[in-house]
């Protein structure tokens, strides 16, 4: 029989550390990283220790979300505005003195190399989420252009490396955090109707566009040539065209049940350029086919729907934005990879979460979903018990 001074089992002591994760949320994680281990033990068999080093990024990630999961929102309020002056002056580093590879200025040695982009892409929302938490029941049209100058500084800065897949990533963040803010649709609606006819132009006059020697204002000239690839991919076959007319051959050869578990003719013959990190969705697509891509982006909007409903629950409207700009990360994520390996959006070297490889990305996956965690178990802690008054 125990006695009130018997110490409590190692079980007894980690429990309260789970105590209030989101089941659902975990239960879609674990089923994306299994999908992940599987498509990079197939697309990685002859990459050396790929998929060891993947498996050893997912714990590396976990640890990272049961760390943050861990910590209060309010402890995330107060990191915000740091975390967010530290990524801008990386960039700014990176700007004056960065280091060069394939022609984009990217990455800073500060004893370790490292990519600073990568940090805005939690920052930015968090330092949006705290602007707005501290203007909570006095918004004025004011604000949300202060709010979009606050964006438009990293992503400016990202954009010049230059580096169009981190920008749009962060952009996405940034703007998801001002829309659930309560922007009014009078300022979104032009934008995107402006967007939409600039696309419908563009898709009209592409050969006069594309031409030889043609130049588009704002846009990098790789830029410019990623958007006619994508328009029409058999203008190069054998360069720029590649990886797109490789991606859609793999993906349609899967068919309706794909090639089988290591039997992708596509990915094994070594077609699909960068199969391991961009384009694994078309590696996946070859060997699982259609049932398995429903299988992954059910999974997929499974993530976003979960993560959107613990934002509806959240108790403040910090956690409320950031619960919310960390789902639409999640969903620009998978929306571009996808889009992309199929034909359908420009390639901006998006990675899919917890399926390519790549330590930094899933590091940052790590710590969004730690945020989403932190969030959830906030709304489940019970309220601290009401001291009585000593008279």
């Amino acid at each position: 029989m125990g006695t009130p001074f018997d110490k409590p089992s190692l079980l007894q002591r980690l429990l309260p550390l789970f105590r209030g994760f989101d089941g659902w949320l975990v239960l879609v994680v674990i089923l994306l990283a299994a999908v992940g281990l599987v498509a990079m033990y197939s697309a990685g068999y002859d990459h050396g220790t790929r998929f060891i080093d993947h498996a050893r990024n997912m714990l590396l990630a976990a640890g990272l979300l049961f760390v943050v999961a861990q910590l209060p929102p309010q402890r995330l309020l107060v990191a915000a505005v740091p975390l967010y002056a530290l990524g801008v002056a990386l960039l700014m580093a990176v700007a004056l003195f960065g280091i060069t590879k394939k022609g984009a200025q990217r990455w800073i040695d500060l004893g370790v190399v490292i990519q600073p982009s990568e940090i805005l892409k939690i920052a930015m929302p968090l330092m949006l989420a705290w602007w707005f938490q501290k203007r909570e029941g006095q918004l004025r049209p004011l604000d949300f252009a202060v709010a979009g100058s606050l964006l438009a500084v990293p992503v400016g800065l990202i954009m010049k490396q230059p580096d169009l897949g981190t920008a749009l990533l962060v952009l996405a963040a940034g703007l998801s955090v001002i829309l659930f803010a309560g922007l009014p649709w009078k300022f979104v609606v032009p934008p995107m109707l402006l967007g939409l006819v600039g696309i419908a132009l563009i898709v009209s006059f592409e050969p006069e566009l594309c031409a030889n020697g043609v130049r588009w204002p704002v846009l990098h000239d790789y830029q410019q040539q990623r958007i006619c690839t994508l328009l029409d991919p058999t203008r190069d076959p054998l360069g720029k065209g590649f990886h797109i007319i490789q991606g859609m051959i793999a993906i349609g050869s899967g068919g309706m049940f794909g090639k089988g578990f290591m039997a992708g003719t596509q990915t094994h013959l070594e077609f699909i350029p960068e199969r391991t990190t961009d384009f694994i969705f078309a590696a996946f697509s070859e060997e699982f086919g259609l049932l398995g891509n429903l299988y992954l982006i059910v999974c997929f909007l499974c993530l976003v729907w979960r993560g959107l409903a613990i934002a509806m629950g959240a108790t403040t409207l910090f956690g409320r934005l950031m619960a919310g700009a960390v789902s639409m990360i999640f969903f620009t994520y998978a929306f571009v990879n996808m889009g992309m390996v199929s034909g359908m959006l420009p390639v901006v070297g998006v990675p899919l979460p917890f399926v390519s490889y790549g330590g930094t990305a899933m590091v940052t996956l790590g710590l969004a979903l730690g945020i989403l965690m932190s969030v959830a178990r906030a709304q489940r802690q019970p309220p601290p018990p009401v001291q009585p008054v000593q008279i």
